[in-house]
């Protein structure tokens, strides 16, 4: 197949300067099978074309998709301690994204899914300037005495952060593109958050039914880091309520355990389609972008089973606008305008951003 030079470009940022993948070494590239609807394969292929023009090995295994995964696959282990970078295109790797991988190996869950989203900004941006603005963002976060969130749905949330962030805070792999801070937890905030019209999974485990519907607008009151109740219209209030006590039950969790919290930071995430015609892959991969944070919630451990989901936030640390309504303030940052002078390409993300996330405001 042939791709264009900016699926290349972004192929080898996630070759280089995420995985910092070296000329010889052995790229196992796990994907799903083809027809599955999640990843468009011609991404493996245009990884696999870019890993071999880079002088490096390239080993495409199908690793299937199996919705109960709770460990590695012998065969996918043993391929995975052979190779020196791991990059997932499959669900398995989002579904163990918290749990324990083969030491010594660089592994990466990436959140473009197709040859499109790897060639647009999304993909192109490098890698290090996300980095570098994810330190940036936690270390205001990690630093401020409050923390005020509201939308123009009505959510309207505060606490002090306690924010973690040594590595036991944050995932065991690798995410390209980088388009998250590390969670903040949840224990220490109250107040409510507008549901944008469903309910759905986070990715780590796989229930039926993965998504609820609710056509009135509801509201999840929440203190303290628990779930104290739902509010709004009747109908889609038992939905809800009915939903959690399944999928607790079903997965033997606590029904009620809000866990964390956090919005995106990649401006060029945007999501092609609606949400609506896949809630599964909307939500696994449309967090990036600023437009949206969410949470983690149903289940005391990240990422929790059903995620809430807030729509253009504004997010205030100790009075000043890190997001505003869906926007990253980049000028509230320390150090962003170097950042920016160093990553013109993320300079480019942010003056143009994507602002597709397949939900109406």
């Amino acid at each position: 197949m042939t791709y264009s030079a900016a699926q290349y470009f972004g192929a080898r940022n996630l070759l280089v300067n995420c995985a910092e993948a070296q000329t010889g070494e052995r790229i196992l590239i796990a994907h799903e099978p083809p027809g599955l609807g999640y990843y468009d394969n011609r991404v493996v292929d245009c990884v696999a074309s870019a890993a071999e023009g880079l002088g490096m090995q390239a080993i495409c295994m199908d690793v299937g998709f199996d919705s109960q995964a709770r460990a590695l696959p012998a065969a996918v282990k043993l391929a995975i301690e052979g190779a020196d970078v791991v990059v997932f295109f499959a669900r398995l790797g989002d579904q163990l994204r918290f749990s324990e991988m083969p030491e010594g190996k660089r592994i990466v869950v990436s959140y473009a899914l197709c040859p499109d989203m790897l060639g647009s900004g999304f993909g192109t941006a490098h890698h290090d300037a996300f980095l570098q603005l994810k330190n940036s963002v936690n270390a205001v976060i990690s630093q401020a005495n409050s923390i005020h969130v509201t939308c123009p749905r009505g959510t309207d949330f505060r606490g002090q952060p306690q924010l973690r962030l040594e590595s036991s805070g944050d995932t065991s792999i690798r995410r390209f593109p980088m388009s998250v801070p590390t969670p903040v937890p949840a224990h220490s905030f109250s107040g409510r958050v507008a549901m944008p019209g469903f309910l759905t999974g986070t990715g780590s485990q796989y229930y039926s039914p993965y998504t609820v519907e609710l056509p009135g607008q509801v509201f999840a009151i929440f203190e303290q880091g628990r779930l104290t109740q739902f509010e709004g219209d009747a109908t889609s209030v038992g939905i809800a309520n009915r939903h959690y006590d399944h999928v607790a039950r079903e997965l033997g969790i606590e029904r009620d355990f809000v866990h964390s919290w956090h919005a995106g930071i990649h401006p060029g995430c945007g999501f092609p389609g609606q949400a609506h015609d896949s809630y599964e892959r909307w939500s696994g991969s449309g967090f990036g972008n600023p437009r949206l944070l969410h949470f983690h919630t149903c289940g005391s451990y990240a990422p929790g089973e059903i995620c809430w989901n807030v729509i253009d936030p504004t997010i205030r640390a100790d009075g000043i606008a890190l997001w505003e309504k869906g926007r990253l303030r980049m000028d509230n940052l320390p150090d962003a305008d170097a950042l920016l002078t160093t990553f013109p390409c993320a300079a480019k993300a942010f003056a143009q951003p994507d602002d597709r996330i397949g939900l109406s405001a």
